[in-house]
């Protein structure tokens, strides 16, 4: 019923920037929240950074004054733009959405952070 598109991700060396999209695939629907989640192998899947429709947000504490979550609430589109990136930053980047009760998980993008 609800597919989240994520683009944007790929290899930059420490210190770049990348940017993030992830977009609905329908504008039917309306997600309280919306945002980021990632995983590095043999890791836990963490919170990066979450919003709501009116524009409060949370994330983690290892990416503040990095990393920025916006979002577009007409086009159902969530945005993360990453500066300052770090080797640790690498990890496949979910997109993730709520409404209702429900959840719903994007197929990941792959973000690789070089030396």
């Amino acid at each position: 019923q609800v597919q989240l598109v994520e683009s944007g991700g790929g290899l930059v060396q420490a210190g770049g920037s990348l940017r993030l999209s992830c977009a609905a695939s329908s504008s039917a629907f309306s997600f309280a929240i919306m945002g980021w989640y990632r995983q590095a192998p043999g890791k836990q899947r963490e919170l990066v950074a979450t919003m709501t429709t009116d524009g409060s947000t949370n994330s983690a504490d290892s990416v503040k004054g990095r990393f920025t979550i916006s979002r577009d609430n007409a086009k159902n589109t969530v945005y993360l733009q990453m500066n300052s990136l770090k080797p640790e930053d690498t990890a496949v980047y979910y997109c993730y959405a709520w409404r209702v009760g429900l959840g719903y998980w994007g197929q990941g993008t792959q973000v690789t952070v070089s030396s």
